[in-house]
């Protein structure tokens, strides 16, 4: 019964999020134009941000509930931006003392996601006639 009420806040949460990253990467698009992605880096930015903000919070404060936790973090917060998980899970490698692995994370993620982009891009072309 847990997992299903867990289940439903992130997926309320992440409807929220994702709906807000929309329509705020509409309107920055809209403002500053296409030719550069700068929704998605304001959206990655913020997101990262507001992450570190709830993360810091609930660390040192000590008093959200768990559901309000999973709620904001993984629901609102990942459906508005998965960069901010991103962001979070390389600074605690970092701040446990682990500046190595957290590069590494770093280093991987990125590298990996691009070279998985690309090459689902080439397959795609390949079985496109």
């Amino acid at each position: 019964m847990q997992l299903l009420k867990h289940s439903l806040l992130v997926f309320l949460g992440s409807g929220v999020g994702g709906m807000v990253r929309l329509l705020l990467n509409n309107f920055i698009t809209g403002f500053a134009g296409s030719g550069f992605p700068w929704g998605i880096l304001t959206i990655n930015v913020l997101g990262s941000t507001a992450i570190g903000l709830v993360a810091g919070w609930f660390a040192y404060r000590g008093d959200a509930a768990a559901d309000m936790r999973l709620f904001l973090t993984t629901g609102i917060l990942g459906g508005f931006t998965t960069f901010s998980a991103f962001s979070l899970d390389a600074t605690l490698l970092y701040e446990r003392g682990q500046p190595g692995l957290a590069a590494l994370y770093v280093v991987a993620s990125v590298v990996l996601s691009l070279l998985g982009l690309a090459a689902a891009l080439w397959a795609v072309r390949l079985a496109t006639p």
